[in-house]
């Protein structure tokens, strides 16, 4: 009798499924989380006032700034260094605006000025015809002396001519000489009005910027210290003197402008861009 054969059992062991995925899952609910977060964070801050604004803003560009100082600059109540930064600008502006402010002295020493040439003036015979066209101003820029021409007769110019009046050059070289004793810088202006037609290629332009050039040789050679005068301007009739009547002949005149030190530093002040030339 044959023996009974036993049957082969075969087990397999069953996998599930998260055999297959592992952690990924968790990666993918880290992802989800910070998105959510930043979400929120950009929701908050929409709805916050323009100083937190600011405030977070000034985080992101210097966060040692915050470090530094123990700051959060956030909170309700708390400084914020952005608010410290623009008080600093605003300092600076402050401090710059006052470095462009004449000094007491400097204003004292001016009209003092001002009172000697009127007093020299009074000592020339030319001064009684002519003190109805000359005028000492005290202003922003420093101190103005006006000497503008007369609507009957000419009064320190040729007409339509940069050539002096010998009878009135006295004028400019005494206020030469007392100008010549201070450390201030002159700008000279020549201005026209709006009557002259000129001639051929001699505009109002050539004739204003002559004559204040003229007036600059002769002070220069009558008590200026060499290089006193930092500039000499024509503005044919763009200024007029009596704005509402261009061509009054007393819109025709020359200005000598003692600059404050202070405003002359802030004529200096330019700043520079780059050369747009250098793309082409």
């Amino acid at each position: 009798m044959s023996e009974e054969q036993q049957p082969i059992i075969i087990r397999r062991k069953k996998h599930g499924h998260g055999g297959h995925h592992g952690g990924a899952w968790k990666v993918a609910f880290a992802d989800f989380m910070t998105a959510m977060m930043a979400f929120f964070l950009v929701m908050w801050l929409v709805g916050q006032s323009d100083e937190v604004k600011e405030s977070v803003a000034g985080y992101f560009r210097d966060p040692g700034k915050f470090n530094q100082e123990g700051r959060s600059g956030v909170l309700k109540g708390s400084d914020a260094a952005i608010q410290n930064e623009k008080e600093n600008i605003g300092l600076i502006k402050t401090q710059e605006k006052e470095s462009f402010l004449p000094s007491s002295e400097e204003k004292k020493q001016l009209t003092l000025t001002a009172k000697n040439i009127l007093e020299e003036l009074k000592k020339q015979r030319a001064f009684d015809r002519l003190k109805k066209n000359i005028k000492v101003q005290m202003t922003s820029e420093g101190l103005r002396i006006v000497l503008n021409e007369s609507e009957n007769s000419p009064a320190f110019f040729e007409p339509g001519s940069s050539k002096l009046l010998q009878k009135s050059a006295i004028v400019l070289v005494t206020i030469a000489k007392e100008l010549g004793q201070l450390t201030n810088h002159l700008v000279i202006e020549g201005h026209t009005d709006a009557a002259y037609s000129g001639q051929t290629g001699y505009s109002n332009w050539e004739l204003s910027a002559d004559r204040a050039n003229s007036a600059r040789q002769l002070m220069e050679v009558s008590g200026l210290f060499k290089g006193q005068v930092r500039e000499v301007r024509g503005y044919a009739d763009k200024f007029p003197m009596i704005v509402e009547n261009p061509t009054d002949p007393r819109n025709r005149r020359v200005s000598i402008l003692v600059l404050y030190e202070a405003r002359e530093k802030q004529y200096d002040k330019i700043e520079v861009g780059a050369d747009l030339m250098a793309d082409l």
